[in-house]
């Protein structure tokens, strides 16, 4: 059994960036991702901005070998996946015990849709292929194919702590023995379907979001992959690289509160928050940084805010929204954010909350709105709370060793 589980590798594709470096350069520069959607058709464009990868599908297949007709979600998914691992520079992978656990929320949804558009037309036509991968583990059997990592492999769906619960099922796979490695994190594309059930509910900011601010009108919708790949404390004894951070804590609950809504009083966000705490045997005042869910709704940012106000003291932690660059990614953006919140660790930075302005009510303290390096960031905790109560902290801390 491993008694720690370190993180090794780190891989992300975003509206900021196709890679990690480019993701630090948006940070500096403090460069958002939103903009008018291009990749697929709705009633929406020039409307509702939503957080584009910059690549098309034919791009991303390009760059990663896969057919041009594969689900924007596989591709998505692979390139990340793959930067992690390549990243990671495990040699011998092959003797080790390897897995691939990975989350998404549509699936293959954005091929699906390209099918119904001609069967609805004529049901006699539309491409059945399209729909073959519509599942979401078929993203998962795809990439792990790709990535030869088929000794174990998984798929999570828990709404917008998806990939988050991803990443700590595969902590506990490393923890209790059965693994050695596991890239672990999660994809989501934009689908018609996903943008227009966030507009259903009334959700959706017209203009870019601005997380944590009292006059905040809901979020912007993204796409993206982020995955880390977890390492037992013997396999981190054998790299010759630096590692990036110790996965120290995590924590799920569900205070099941509504399908689609958090509770006010932030139930499931504080349990979720004080359990990852007492898994990495931290106090409260330990957390240099929080990396906030901080979506930019009423709801989600008032009971985030509010848990976080019952948990911590002052002086709060510095914090802030990563999704003011890009968009809230759902399914994704645990991974992606869980990329984020391990080079905070490791580097010292902190993170700006774009577009902040006016402090909620309610709260007794901001998020930062500038990019910072060189900070005392010992132990960063990222939050992923999700529809139906589904609420995840992981905790990311600095590795002295």
């Amino acid at each position: 059994m491993s008694t720690k589980v370190y993180i090794a590798g780190l891989g992300v594709i975003s509206a900021i960036g196709n890679n990690v470096a480019e993701h630090l350069a948006a940070f500096k520069n403090e460069q958002a991702g939103m903009g008018e959607i291009t990749h697929f058709q709705s009633i929406h464009k020039g409307v509702l901005p939503v957080a584009e990868v910059k690549q098309t599908n034919q791009e991303l297949a390009a760059k990663t070998g896969m057919p041009a007709d594969a689900s924007r979600t596989t591709l998505l998914s692979l390139v990340a996946a793959r930067e992690a691992l390549d990243d990671a520079a495990i040699p011998d992978l092959s003797t080790l015990r390897t897995g691939f656990v990975s989350a998404n929320s549509v699936g293959g949804m954005d091929k699906s849709e390209d099918f119904f558009v001609e069967f609805l037309a004529d049901n006699n036509k539309g491409k059945l292929k399209n729909i073959f991968d519509h599942e979401c583990g078929s993203m998962t059997e795809t990439v792990a194919a790709q990535l030869g990592l088929t000794g174990f492999m998984t798929t999570v769906s828990t709404a917008c702590s998806s990939s988050a619960n991803a990443i700590f099922f595969a902590a506990r796979l490393i923890k209790n023995g059965l693994l050695d490695v596991v890239v672990a994190g999660g994809t989501d594309a934009l689908t018609k379907f996903t943008l227009n059930g966030f507009n259903t509910l009334m959700i959706l900011d017209k203009n870019f979001c601005k997380p944590f601010d009292q006059n905040r009108e809901g979020l912007n919708l993204g796409e993206g992959a982020g995955y880390v790949v977890l390492v037992s404390d013997r396999v981190a004894d054998t790299l010759q690289k630096e590692l990036y951070a110790e996965l120290s804590g995590y924590c799920n609950a569900n205070d099941a509160y509504h399908q689609t809504a958090s509770s006010p009083d932030g139930t499931g966000s504080y349990m979720a928050m004080q359990g990852a705490l007492k898994k990495a045997g931290l106090q409260p005042r330990d957390i240099s940084y929080i990396n906030l869910h901080g979506t930019g709704t009423a709801n989600n940012d008032s009971a985030e805010g509010t848990a976080i106000k019952r948990l911590f003291q002052e002086p709060y932690p510095p914090m802030s929204s990563t999704k003011s660059f890009t968009g809230h990614t759902l399914g994704a953006s645990g991974g992606i954010e869980a990329v984020f919140s391990a080079l905070a660790a490791k580097h010292g930075l902190i993170y700006p909350n774009l577009r902040f302005q006016t402090q909620m009510e309610e709260l007794p303290f901001t998020p930062e709105t500038s990019f910072r390096e060189d900070q005392d960031t010992h132990h960063v905790m990222s939050n992923s709370f999700g529809f139906g109560g589904n609420c995840t902290s992981l905790i990311f801390s600095k590795i002295a060793r």
